[in-house]
C-alpha cells in the first residue's frame, strides 16, 4: 500500500446540542484508508459508525455538528472547505452508498435521471449522453434488462435492485472513494451475498478505497483488509483483519468476534 493514505482521519469528533447541554456522538477518531484498501467499520447500533461516514463527508444535519479533528482526503481538510468545494467532493471524489435506498432515492424521479442528474452536476456527461452513461452504470452493477430500468422509478425495484442502483449513482463520476453504510440492510441472505460480491468486484475493478461500515463482523472477515471497532463513539482497537481476528485486543472486539456463529474463540481468520 501507498504510503500517503487515500483518506486520513484525525481526531474527528461530532456533538449533538441538546438542553442538557453537548453529546458526544463521535469522540477523537482517527484512522486511515489507502487506494484500493477496504476498511471494516465495525461496532453495533448506535456506536457511532454512520455519523463517523456522514461527518466525512460533512452531511451532518442541525443540531449535529463536527466540533474538531481534520478529514484529509488527497491532502486536503475537507472540514475547511467551502460548500461549494464539498459539493465537487461529494459523488465527484467520495461516493456514498446509503444503507436505506429506499429512503435515499428519490421516488417521484426515475432511476434512469437520478443518475443523468449526478452526472450533470459533476459536468460528466448531458443529454443522451448522460442517458446512455446511465444505461452502462445499471449494467455495471448487474441490473438486468438496464435501458428498461432506467425508465422505471425506486418502486418498481427490488430492495436488491434499488441498492444496486443506488451503488450505480455513487460510482457514476468516477469517485476514488466509496463508503458503504451497512450496505447490505433489509436484504435476504442471498441478495446481501451478491450485494458484497458487486461491491468487491467494483473496488478490485476500479481500485476503489472502501469504507464499509457494518455490525457484521462475518462481513468484515470477508470483505475488508483492515477493520476498526467502534464503541460509544470511540474507536477501541484497530489493526489488519486476520492479526485482529487471531489476537484481539479489547474485550468488546472478544464479545463481537464470540458472537459470529459458528466460530470459537480459538478459530482465526
Amino acid at each position: 500500500m501507498p504510503e500517503e493514505p487515500l483518506l486520513s482521519v484525525e481526531e474527528l469528533t461530532t456533538v449533538f446540542d441538546t438542553a442538557g447541554g453537548p453529546v458526544v456522538a463521535v469522540n477523537r477518531v482517527s484512522f486511515g484508508v489507502s487506494p484500493g484498501e477496504t476498511l471494516g467499520l465495525v461496532g453495533e447500533s448506535g456506536s457511532g459508525k454512520s455519523v463517523t461516514a456522514l461527518s466525512i463527508l460533512r452531511l451532518v444535519r442541525p443540531p449535529g455538528r463536527i466540533a474538531g479533528g481534520r478529514v484529509l482526503f488527497n491532502g486536503r481538510d475537507l472540514l475547511t472547505l467551502s460548500e461549494s468545494d464539498m459539493h465537487r467532493v461529494r459523488g465527484g471524489g467520495i461516493g456514498f452508498v446509503f444503507q436505506e435506498p429506499g429512503a435515499a432515492l428519490n421516488p417521484v424521479f426515475t432511476i434512469g435521471s437520478q443518475i443523468e442528474e449526478t452526472l450533470a452536476v459533476h459536468g460528466v456527461a448531458r443529454g443522451r449522453a448522460a442517458r446512455l452513461r446511465a444505461v452502462e452504470l445499471l449494467d455495471a452493477v448487474h441490473v438486468p434488462d438496464p435501458a428498461r430500468r432506467v425508465r422505471e422509478y425506486p418502486h418498481q425495484l427490488s430492495g436488491g435492485l434499488r441498492q444496486r442502483a443506488m451503488i450505480a449513482i455513487a460510482i457514476a463520476c468516477n469517485p476514488t472513494l466509496l463508503v458503504a453504510d451497512e450496505p447490505t440492510t433489509a436484504l435476504d441472505v442471498t441478495v446481501q451475498a451478491q450485494i458484497l460480491e458487486l461491491l468487491r468486484d467494483l473496488q478490485a475493478r476500479l481500485a476503489l478505497g472502501l469504507i464499509l461500515i457494518t455490525h457484521d463482523f462475518g462481513i468484515v472477515a470477508e470483505m475488508a483488509d483492515r477493520v476498526a471497532v467502534m464503541y460509544a463513539g470511540r474507536i477501541v482497537e484497530q489493526g489488519p483483519v486476520r492479526e485482529l481476528f487471531r489476537q484481539p485486543q479489547d474485550p468488546y472486539t472478544r464479545q463481537l468476534l464470540e458472537a459470529i456463529p459458528g466460530r470459537s474463540a480459538s478459530d482465526e481468520c
